[in-house]
């Protein structure tokens, strides 16, 4: 087929909508597309002439479609984000890219919370949907942060009286006895990344108030034996670090009107040589009960530094490599979120 019998199709670009917008400034956007894509671009002001291979012409006139819709929320592109665009419409998913990138949970301060990975926007809406959900999935992919603008959306919807927020206080090569300053002092530096996400998410000056009040509590997980969590969204961090023992007595905290997250990364235990992870073994022990759901995030759901994808990526292939048998991250926890009752739930 010659040049001249390319298939070829015209997208018009609506003139509501700015054409730098969908295309970037300095055409960023029409850069990346032409980068990813063999099929001929080009621009004669709001239209966009395609020509080329059927498919992926047809995938570029979607990918357009994309991202109009997204102008059209107010929403600013930018290069990641048509990036993840391009990367949902290659994996066909059911869901549209721009349903799963506009989802707002919280805005503040004018930034605002959304999933940035179709996982993401399904770990969310099991959130939604189930009393107790488990995030896993390598460090970046946002198991915690999400989980946590979800519980600050439902204490601002009246959906819940307080948030209780809670890690193990273990990590590698250290003890609590053995660290300076008063209990208190050594507890905090674990609990740290709780209140520095709370401080992206909530005015800094009210902070202080909902900690005093007991709205919002942040404890290490030894503080929830022996209590009963009512009308509480309840987040226990780092669930890796758990006893089979710990996990069960977190869990048996649940009380009415509550939701639970547990979020963690099977691959980072800190448990002392010889201890089971509770995260590891906890899916097996809850098979068959409603209304749990786990939902497993990969190292393609990481919206850190493009790099920090790769670097998961990287040390799974050399652990799948350097212990044959060895299940990955990325098969053994499949890119599919199912619920405990069978049901898949993601993707």
């Amino acid at each position: 087929m010659t040049d001249t019998q390319l298939p070829r199709h015209t997208v018009v670009i609506p003139n509501s909508i700015p054409v730098v917008a969908v295309l970037g400034p300095g055409d960023e956007f029409l850069n990346l597309i032409e980068r990813e894509f063999t099929a001929e671009v080009h621009v004669r002001g709001n239209e966009v002439n395609l020509s080329g291979d059927r498919g992926e012409v047809a995938l570029i006139e979607r990918l357009l479609d994309e991202l109009v819709a997204m102008v059209r929320t107010g929403q600013g592109l930018t290069g990641e984000t048509v990036e993840r665009v391009i990367g949902m419409l290659r994996a066909e998913t059911q869901e549209r890219p721009a349903d799963v990138l506009t989802l707002n949970i919280l805005s503040n301060r004018g930034r605002t919370i959304r999933p940035k990975t179709l996982n993401q926007k399904r770990y969310v809406d099991a959130i939604d949907k189930h009393t107790v959900v488990f995030g896993i999935g390598p460090a970046g992919t946002g198991k915690t942060y999400l989980a946590m603008a979800k519980a600050v959306q439902a204490l601002q919807a009246k959906q819940v009286n307080r948030i209780i927020l809670t890690r193990p206080a273990v990590e590698a090569g250290e003890r609590l006895g053995y660290l300076p300053g008063t209990l208190s002092e050594k507890i905090d530096p674990y609990l740290r990344p709780l209140y520095d996400a709370l401080h992206d998410m909530l005015d800094p000056e009210t902070i202080p108030k909902l900690l005093t009040a007991g709205t919002i509590e942040v404890a290490p997980l030894a503080f929830m034996r022996g209590r009963t969590l009512n009308d509480s969204f309840i987040i226990l961090d780092e669930a890796q670090n758990t006893s089979p023992e710990q996990m069960k007595m977190f869990l048996t905290r649940l009380g009415f009107g509550s939701k639970m997250v547990v979020t963690g990364d099977v691959t980072q235990v800190d448990l002392p040589t010889g201890t089971k992870s509770g995260l590891r073994v906890v899916q097996e022990i809850l098979d068959g009960i409603k209304d749990v759901n786990f939902c497993w995030l990969t190292s393609s759901d990481v919206v850190r530094h493009k790099l920090v994808g790769k670097i998961v990526a990287a040390y799974d292939t050399y652990e799948a490599a350097a212990r044959p048998g060895r299940t990955s991250f990325a098969e053994g926890l499949s890119t599919q979120s199912r619920g405990i009752d069978g049901r898949v739930e993601g993707g």
